[in-house]
């Protein structure tokens, strides 16, 4: 079952995959791995097997310093 992200209870430690986040910032992936290849992305975790995590609490300071920006 897929959580809204408006419902979703918000922990720090909470790791995002790919799809949550394209889906939660209303993105494609093949926007996420631009920004990601021009250093634009929230940092990233790449686990073992090569797939990417973020951290909420990495997230919610991207988006804080988007704002900062704006």
């Amino acid at each position: 079952m897929r959580r809204s992200p408006i419902s979703a209870v918000r922990r720090p430690e909470e790791k995002l995959t790919v799809d949550e986040l394209c889906e939660e910032l209303r993105i494609s992936r093949s926007t996420f791995y631009d920004w990601r290849q021009k250093g634009r992305a929230p940092r990233c975790v790449k686990l073992p097997n090569g797939s990417l995590r973020v951290r909420r609490s990495d997230l919610e300071n991207w988006l804080s310093d988007c704002e900062a920006a704006a």
